[in-house]
């Protein structure tokens, strides 16, 4: 007989069962031949919140927390932001391969020619309060958008699927900027294909219609970086739920919206608002020192450190560290950005934070750049979603691709009353 990979004995029965592993990992069906008596279903794993169970085989990201290592299809996150602009790391993640020269200018053409709008979305973007939070009005417009396109619900066809992917991929800086002008009550400002992704959401953010507005290449450069190092992060919340409702067939309209959803929760992509409210309550770094030790006495948590993945220095917030500094040689220096530079030097050296293993993450300086290019904090977990929607729509891609994929159905330990009789009103 051959050998398996695993043998687990139940101590209930004493029998032995031999089971395989496939790349390093059990399934979990697998455990149902496991049970007392064969009228059983058989023992299930139980696991809140997803801590240590593979849902899918994915060849999009890999994450490696203990190392802190983050890759794009085998590509470092360091060499992406340093030489690719997002639109080609966007291609990459979707599409399995750096594109050719001419295989990207084809691309930024399709995603040109999709940037603008219904004009029926444009109205409904204008019915919003100007108090609406961003975020809303994005996870709204987005499920909306699906409306205008009823054939992308042919989530079989990959020419339909291709169609989707251009078009959202090239609509949410636009709807983005539409939900920041109607915020600040300003006129809408039209995309220009003519510009490079970043570029054109800069120019629809902040150009004024009656003036020339000339995009500073430093902050074209952060914000690509930014988006580069937003873009996908293995199966996070908001991934997770991406993939759920694709799993029902549902069209990638209304899967993003309900990833915008997840992301839009604080402990997720409302990350980054977080710790520039931190920052402004600190408000100046001879305070540091005693919020630190406020935080190690419990009183509150200390907000862009630590990562469920990352056992190590996140690779992406050493990246937007350097980012920071050119940002802020154009837009002049950040009382923040003080700050947030005195409170990850105490951090770093507390063996408290040490110990536990809180080192900065992504969040840390994501905020105070987007603080520096004048967005109101609103906006950020906005930003957020700009840069990720190239991974989610790169996993929903894969998701509906895989033959092992079924339609998500987790199972649960059913802990509430045991079958009872019903009581008649009156009787209660």
């Amino acid at each position: 007989m051959t050998k398996r990979d695993l043998t687990i004995t139940d101590n209930r029965t004493g029998k032995s069962y031999d089971l395989d592993l496939e790349l390093g990992a059990l399934k979990a069906v697998d455990l149902r031949q496991i049970k007392i008596s064969e009228d059983e279903q058989g023992m299930m794993s139980y696991d809140p919140s997803f801590v240590n169970t593979a849902a899918t085989k994915s060849a999009i990201t890999m994450v490696d927390g203990e190392a802190g290592l983050l890759c794009h299809r085998g590509y470092s996150i360091e060499e992406l932001a340093e030489k690719s602009k997002y639109l080609e790391v966007a291609y990459l993640i979707m599409f399995g391969e750096l594109p050719t020269r001419s295989e990207l200018e084809v691309f930024e053409s399709e995603i040109g020619r999709c940037s603008v709008l219904p004009q029926e979305v444009e109205t409904m973007l204008r019915a919003f309060p100007a108090d609406a939070h961003p975020m809303g009005v994005f996870i709204s417009m987005i499920a909306a958008m699906g409306t205008f396109f009823p054939e992308a619900r042919n989530v079989d066809d990959p020419e339909v699927r291709m169609q989707q992917v251009c078009h959202l991929t090239a609509t949410v800086p636009t709807i983005a900027a539409y939900a920041y002008r109607n915020m600040a009550d300003l006129p809408f400002v039209r995309p220009d294909s003519e510009l490079s992704y970043t570029a054109n959401l800069l120019q629809m953010l902040f150009k004024d219609p009656d003036r020339p507005y000339k995009v500073e290449p430093a902050l074209e450069k952060a914000l690509d970086v930014l988006f580069i190092l937003h873009a996908d992060h293995e199966q996070n919340c908001s991934t997770n739920v991406m993939r759920g409702i694709a799993s029902s067939k549902s069209d990638p309209y209304g899967a993003l919206a309900g990833a915008g959803a997840a992301l839009y929760g604080p402990l997720h992509g409302g990350a980054n608002e977080a710790v520039v409210r931190m920052l402004e309550k600190i408000e100046d770094k001879r305070n540091v020192p005693a919020y630190v030790e406020r935080v190690k006495a419990g009183e509150f948590r200390l907000m862009g450190f630590g990562h469920r993945v990352y056992k190590n220095y996140d690779p992406r917030a050493r990246i937007i560290k350097q980012v920071a500094d050119e940002v802020f040689k154009v837009t002049g220096p950040s009382p923040l950005l003080d700050i947030a530079l005195e409170l990850e030097r105490i951090a770093l050296e507390d063996d408290y934070f040490v110990s536990r293993r809180l080192y900065p993450n992504v969040d840390f300086y994501s905020g105070i750049i987007y603080q520096a290019l004048g967005l109101p904090v609103e906006m950020f977990t906005l930003l957020f979603a700009i840069g990720r929607t190239a991974g989610w729509l790169a996993q929903w891609q894969e998701l509906l691709t895989d033959p092992e994929q079924r339609i998500a159905r987790p199972r649960q330990i059913y802990t509430g009353s045991p079958p009872r009789d019903y009581i008649p009103l009156d009787k209660r």
